[in-house]
């Protein structure tokens, strides 16, 4: 089994029941024929992000961090940057990226899919990307998290 579908399966059994031990964890996915090592569930957990949470008196369980999707966001962004914008500037609540030939709607299709919750949408040409954003504050902070990635 790919990682990924081990992953999927991992976010679908801790969304389904409190799992407090990494056993447990091991023991529901062998129920629906996975075979793993504790090794692996420990690297998946720690790749996923995920965190015990109190449930009740003394009883923790397994779930997905708040940090996780701001994680995930950042990662994917410090690598669409590095790869292909070469400058980025806004002026009120528009951010123009310039990129390497050809690749503006990738960036905007791979921001779009982030739901990043002030953006409002997106306008690719061939190297330059329009970004709305909510409003003017929106649109620098963005620009200063495409600063402290680059």
């Amino acid at each position: 089994m790919m990682k990924n579908d081990r992953q999927a399966m991992i976010l679908e059994i801790i969304s389904q029941e409190n799992i407090e031990t990494q056993e447990q964890l091991l023991a529901r996915l062998r129920e629906r024929g996975v075979t793993s090592t504790q090794a692996t569930i420990s690297r998946d957990i720690k790749q996923m992000h995920l965190v015990k949470e109190p449930v009740e008196q003394g009883v923790y369980k397994y779930t997905v961090s708040g940090n996780r999707t701001k994680l995930n966001f950042a990662e994917k962004l410090r690598t669409i940057f590095r790869e292909s914008v070469t400058s980025f500037t806004y002026s009120q609540n528009i951010v123009v990226l310039k990129t390497v030939p050809g690749l503006a709607s990738a960036a905007c299709s791979a921001l779009d899919n982030m739901d990043i919750a002030y953006m409002l949408g997106s306008l690719a040409g061939d190297d330059t990307a329009f970004l709305l954003m909510q409003d003017t504050e929106s649109a620098a902070i963005f620009c200063e998290e495409i600063k402290a990635m680059l």
